[in-house]
């Protein structure tokens, strides 16, 4: 049978997410089938298994086969879990993506084109469920503002609003005036968490001799201190704070008073970073958007009002 879906994926640098799952952006690719128990995605004769090391950061990621994998994988994940989808049925997938607000003019053209440039049915095999679906339909969306408009009702009366998504390589922001986009105050700046990695863990290799991984890094900022030297955690702790004072000072610099402007924070990296923000006392009125897949929850409801737009 013949199945329609709406699927939302939004395509970060540091974890894929849709609007149930999230996961690494990593994965790799084999010729033979991966040993038993291991998860695995089957495609054109080749093996591709998800890891936890994320892939080097892509501006275009048309550019990278490995996110159409992904992209799959994202799918049947959340295929896996529809309970209208069964074994043999041939899947139409409505695809929402999202681009950062500063390449999104550039970009969103060639990613609809992307992904929807897949001439007929798309067969693979996930976890070793068999799916065939076409991609009928792609848009495309800036993310931040799509997070921002799940709650438009909200913020459609506060004069300024300004939402700041920390991601993986780059921090996206972008000013809503009364609930209506303002262009001329957005950008993406190449300053995210990965940019926060890589700057300790060169200090620690440069000044401490110790190999850090992100994960230790994250159990610093997260307050899990008691598995580190305290010298370590007390310069890891200084570094996050300067890093997130530089952050808003450069918003600051770009003419956005953190202090009289409705600060909405979003991303994996907001959240991260969350008691350094709000300890940094540079902040004002501001919300944290706990849930990270608030984005491909946006490019969700975008995706519906523009179809229903087009449809009246």
């Amino acid at each position: 049978m013949i199945k329609r879906v709406r699927i939302a994926i939004d395509h970060g640098n540091r974890n894929m997410k849709t609007v149930n799952h999230v996961f690494t952006t990593g994965v790799e690719v084999n010729d033979l089938k991966p040993g038993r128990g291991i998860p695995y995605l089957e495609y054109q004769g080749k093996y591709y298994t998800l890891t936890s090391q994320r892939m080097p950061y892509q501006r275009d990621k048309t550019k990278d086969f490995r996110y159409f994998i992904l992209t799959l994988i994202s799918i049947a994940e959340e295929l896996s879990q529809n309970p209208q989808i069964e074994e043999g049925d041939i899947v139409q997938v409505q695809l929402s993506i999202g681009l950062p607000p500063k390449h999104y003019a550039e970009l969103y053209e060639r990613y609809e084109e992307y992904f929807k440039g897949r001439d007929g049915m798309i067969h693979f095999c996930y976890q070793g469920h068999p799916y065939d679906i076409i991609i009928s339909d792609v848009k495309a969306f800036p993310q931040n503002y799509a997070a921002l408009m799940l709650y438009a009702e909200e913020i459609s009366e506060i004069p300024k609003v300004v939402g700041v998504d920390i991601g993986g390589f780059t921090t996206d922001y972008l000013m809503v005036r009364k609930g209506t986009l303002d262009m001329s105050v957005c950008d993406s700046l190449e300053n995210g968490i990965i940019n926060l990695y890589n700057g300790i863990m060169s200090k620690a290799r440069a000044e401490y001799d110790m190999v850090l991984e992100e994960v230790d890094i994250d159990s610093i900022i997260e307050g899990k201190t008691q598995y580190y030297d305290s010298q370590i955690v007390y310069w890891i702790k200084r570094y996050v704070e300067d890093f997130v004072t530089d952050l808003l000072s450069s918003l600051r610099e770009r003419g956005i008073d953190t202090k009289s402007t409705y600060m909405i924070f979003l991303g994996g990296g907001a959240m991260l970073l969350k008691d350094f923000l709000i300890a940094s006392g540079k902040l004002g009125k501001h919300r944290f958007v706990e849930d990270i897949c608030a984005n491909a929850k946006g490019y969700d409801l975008l995706y519906q009002v523009q179809e229903r737009e087009e449809n009246e």
